[in-house]
């Protein structure tokens, strides 16, 4: 599908071109500045569709609208971190800033007549937060460059629950960090972040290593926007094991000498939303809104999850482009265990680089989430490594200590040791630091790795002696280009849009993977399927209706549609404790000018016959 492109902007665009940043060129050969993805027939979500029809007319919803031209992101190495932040941002903001012309017309137009109540744009993915009343949200769903629509209000949760204070366990001297103070490697001139509950500036620990000034923190709803501030103390239980220092008499944080940014994701109600964690990882990539001064972090932190497993892609984007800044997304794997299939998203994105909580004994913490996923086209074991997670000391409010346990502060220690090794190593890439911590983690349980302890627990002196005796990359200076825009039609909206396939259908599909996980709450227990429809070349199939039906123990006739990457999910709440499994079964699967062909489907898991699972209960 062509882009759109006005006649009268003609002369402002060719003089920005010759302005315009240059490109690397992408390894595949594609020269252009951006790829445009292909639409799913639905581009509204069903949870959204559902939304929109119990509104009324004046009422107004907040979305998230993604548009279908993505950023072609800089690869190549050996540019150095500033160089790397730089090209990206450009890559991003021109992107944004050359595609979302005709969809802020159409968003304006609505605007003056009382359809749209506000709209933010974002550049850290294309697309926008727009809030406005349910027939503009089903315009939107027919622009030619829109993607997709999903809800803005998310069930985000943090990822670590607090136990009674005890005597902290030796953790720090766990993953080897002492070593590597005593090498002379302590966090110096390395910034890591939080996307958190915030951080409290009461405790003297963090106080004294916060980076300070008005690109040093970020609070998305303006309840707190000068003041690093944290009211249920989460934030700062994990800044703790990231810089935390000895004051308390032990030493708590792995990189001591490391100063800290921090978003504060979660409203003062205990809440987030889509807008805001967007705003967050926007924010993190060009604190101080100036492009030529790299004050980004060395690293993320982000102990959070959705509140159930499952596979949710929202935050892919985001975290392409972080990695493309040079910046390895750090999460926690999520507290779904013991069960398997239990990750949790955005953990199980592949962009994402997901760690399990363990006992200082090596035993894996029972709710520690496990694999396997294939969320997004994930491969490989899940988690990636294993830290320790369990009765963690660490700051609390008030500038008292606690301790705490959870996939949430076994994150942390990966995090502030990523900075221990940048500061000996500047200049890894994420892949660098993905490489080092896998290939030198110690291996735990089954003999190589698997989807309970990843690839093993954290090691860092080994990671250093890792990159100490690995190869130096080698780098061949890209070609440079510039991009030269073709012209686009002219879109123009009606009452009642149809959606307009953008691609030729797909002749068959069959299911590529059904992924299982459960969950307790209180007395009952509900459990999630996930699907992966698959066309006939093995590639994700998007806009398909997937039917299925609940059996011993459940019933019940759910469906779901699959997203950009060709997957949905389905959930069955309300099981009593008395009910140890239930089973679903895909009955069909519908997209306009396919065949299902149910022969063909398969799991490359072997915990299904890619037909029909069984969910186990937790």
């Amino acid at each position: 599908m062509k882009k759109k492109f006005f006649p009268f902007l003609i002369p402002v665009l060719l003089f920005s071109l010759l302005a315009a940043p240059v490109f690397n060129a992408r390894a595949d050969g594609d020269l252009s500045a951006w790829r445009v993805v292909s639409a799913p027939e639905n581009r509204i979500s069903a949870d959204l569709q559902a939304r929109l029809a119990s509104l009324q007319g004046d009422e107004t919803i907040t979305v998230i609208v993604q548009l279908r031209q993505r950023a072609n992101l800089p690869q190549g190495r050996g540019l150095g971190r500033a160089a790397q932040l730089s090209r990206t941002i450009e890559a991003l903001t021109f992107t944004a800033e050359s595609t979302q012309g005709p969809v802020k017309k159409f968003l304006d137009q609505r605007r003056s007549n009382g359809r749209v109540k506000s709209y933010v744009p974002f550049w850290i993915f294309n697309g926008f937060s727009v809030t406005a009343a349910p027939d503009v949200i089903q315009e939107l769903a027919a622009h030619p460059d829109v993607l997709s629509i999903t809800p803005d209000e998310l069930d985000i949760v943090p990822a670590s629950m607090p136990t009674l204070l005890n005597n902290p366990e030796p953790n720090v001297s766990l993953v080897n960090a002492p070593t590597l103070w005593s090498m002379g490697y302590t966090g110096q001139g390395i910034v890591v972040a939080s996307m958190d509950s915030g951080v409290s500036l009461s405790h003297s620990e963090l106080s004294s290593r916060w980076r300070g000034g008005s690109n040093s923190w970020y609070d998305p709803y303006g309840q707190h926007p000068t003041t690093p501030t944290d009211l249920s103390g989460h934030g700062t239980w994990t800044m703790g094991v990231m810089v935390g220092g000895d004051a308390g008499g032990s030493s708590i944080g792995v990189a001591p000498g490391a100063q800290w940014i921090a978003v504060k994701m979660f409203n003062d109600a205990g809440g987030s939303t889509a807008t805001a964690i967007h705003l967050g990882f926007q924010w993190l990539l060009n604190p101080d809104g100036n492009v030529s001064t790299a004050d980004a972090p060395h690293v993320v932190n982000n102990s959070w999850t959705y509140a159930y497993p499952g596979c949710y892609l929202d935050f892919e984007p985001d975290l392409q482009s972080l990695r493309a800044a040079g910046i390895l997304p750090v999460f926690a794997a999520g507290n779904g265990g013991p069960g398997t299939g239990t990750s949790y998203s955005p953990a199980n994105n592949p962009s994402a680089f997901a760690i399990g909580a363990i006992y200082n004994n090596g035993n894996i913490y029972g709710l520690s989430s496990r694999g396997p996923t294939t969320c997004g086209g994930s491969t490989g074991v899940f988690p990636e490594v294993v830290a320790p997670g369990v009765s963690i000391y660490t700051t609390d409010l008030g500038g008292f200590y606690t301790t705490a346990s959870g996939t949430s502060l076994a994150a942390p220690h990966a995090a502030g040791g990523l900075a221990l090794l940048l500061s000996a190593y500047p200049n890894l890439s994420p892949a660098d630091q993905q490489n080092a911590l896998i290939n030198s983690a110690f291996d735990l349980g089954a003999s190589g790795p698997d989807d309970v302890y990843g690839y093993g627990r954290l090691d860092l002196l080994a990671a250093y002696q890792w990159l100490a005796s690995a190869p130096p990359p080698t780098f061949t200076p890209p070609p440079t280009l510039t991009f030269t825009p073709t012209s686009l039609p002219t879109f123009t909206p009606t009452s009642t849009p149809t959606a307009t396939p953008t691609s030729a259908p797909v002749v068959t599909l069959h299911i590529g993977d059904l992924d299982r996980s459960a969950i307790r709450a209180r007395t009952k227990w509900r459990a999630t399927v996930t699907i992966l429809v698959h066309d006939a070349n093995e590639q994700p199939a998007a806009g398909v209706t997937v039917y299925g039906k609940w059996s011993n123990g459940a019933s019940g006739s759910p469906s779901c549609v699959t997203n950009s990457y060709g997957v949905c999910s389905v959930t069955k709440t309300g099981l009593t404790g008395g009910i140890p499994s239930v089973t679903f079964t895909v009955t069909k699967v519908v997209l306009a000018g396919a065949t299902y062909q149910s022969t063909a489907n398969h799991d490359p898991d072997g915990d299904s016959n890619g037909t029909t699972i069984v969910v186990l209960k937790p």
